[in-house]
């Protein structure tokens, strides 16, 4: 499967433009479509994609049209079909909202040179008219983990995963190491759920995971499940991932990871329509408001709180970052020096696990 492929050279020109695949002249109207690996309704990753959409339609009114899009739609020949009958269906620009999609983005890109290509997650941009756009998660994972580490007293916190993707593997070990940080006892349980989108297979493992004595879980897949599985014990709290899931506060859900992919959206079909877009890729967080923090809820105490809220602040200012040195590797070699932060050549290409994680990558 494509999106288990580890991203070994993936860190090239962050928010940089290359040229081509622009649009000099702008446009009257632009045709923008979305292509979704999950439903609109799963309350997470595809939610808050969508979510982008309606902004970005509510921000330009007559002047897009943003009325196509296609959910859950499986990696692979299936989603090169979706994007082909898209760009012969009149789309000026498609954006591609899954790692996954990744092969078939450029594929078919290489087709349709005309139409713009904008992939979630990914790295690769093999044709002018494709272009890439992240968000930094692992900066969430980082405050969560501090609230964690902070409000567990199993001293057991657990991590749903998705797939062996960088993306995956460097927020476990940032959440691990901020959890880590504020309790040296703290033990994590990762289970791997290989899905994106699974609510039976993302309550097994969060099941399996209170079982096993966890009493903090973050997710790293797109539903509800793991929350509303965690409500079914007391004393055992989780965040909403990829959206806020505030229908499970103020407990279980005591924090949540927030992806605000609107301000991308309409900077890009601005861009389209003034005549000034150009391939990029971006790479943005907290700072940039791609990624928030929901609401702490009161059921945190109140030196969590300000303790999660203060790493937040820090990243936001660019007085903190979650991998600061000194960190060794699971084998316990030197990754980096006391004070130094990771480049991001390495974080888009983690493939390993901090000191102190316990098990292996899969592969």
């Amino acid at each position: 499967m494509n999106r288990r492929t580890l991203m070994a050279s993936a860190a090239l020109g962050l928010t940089m433009a290359f040229g081509g695949g622009a649009h000099a002249a702008g446009m009257d109207k632009v045709k923008a479509c979305f292509v979704y690996v999950g439903p609109v309704g799963d309350g997470g990753w595809t939610y808050q994609h969508d979510k982008g959409r309606l902004d970005m339609i509510a921000e330009f009114g007559d002047r897009v049209d943003a009325s196509t899009f296609q959910e859950n739609v499986p990696e692979g020949a299936d989603a090169a079909r979706v994007l082909t009958q898209m760009a012969l269906g009149g789309c000026n620009i498609i954006f591609t909202t899954s790692f996954g999609f990744m092969e078939a983005t450029n594929a078919v890109a290489a087709k349709f040179p005309n139409v713009m290509f904008e992939h979630a997650t990914g790295y690769k941009r093999d044709h002018a008219n494709v272009s890439t756009y992240n968000a930094r998660f692992y900066e969430g994972r980082a405050v969560q983990g501090t609230m964690a580490g902070m409000m567990t007293k199993s001293n057991k916190i657990g991590y749903i995963a998705s797939f062996p993707i960088p993306e995956v593997v460097m927020g476990i070990n940032a959440y691990y190491l901020a959890a880590k940080k504020v309790n040296p006892a703290v033990e994590l349980s990762i289970v791997w759920a290989f899905t994106w989108f699974d609510p039976a297979k993302e309550a097994d493992a969060a099941k399996a995971m209170i079982e096993q004595g966890v009493d903090v879980i973050a997710a790293h897949t797109d539903s509800t499940a793991p929350l509303a599985e965690a409500a079914k014990t007391p004393g055992v709290v989780g965040f909403g991932q990829a959206s806020d899931m505030a229908a499970y506060a103020p407990s279980p859900r005591v924090s949540s990871i927030i992806d605000n992919w609107a301000p991308y959206y309409i900077k890009r079909v601005g861009q389209m329509l003034d005549g000034t877009y150009a391939q990029t890729d971006t790479w943005a967080g907290i700072k940039d408001g791609e990624v928030e923090i929901g609401a702490i809820t009161e059921a945190v105490p109140a030196e969590v709180k300000a303790a999660a809220e203060a790493v937040r602040d820090g990243i936001s200012a660019g007085t903190l970052h979650p991998f600061t040195g000194p960190i060794n590797k699971q084998d316990g070699s030197v990754w980096l020096a006391d004070g130094a932060t990771a480049p991001d050549g390495d974080l888009l290409g983690m493939n390993f696990y901090v000191e102190g994680i316990v098990g292996d990558i899969p592969q």
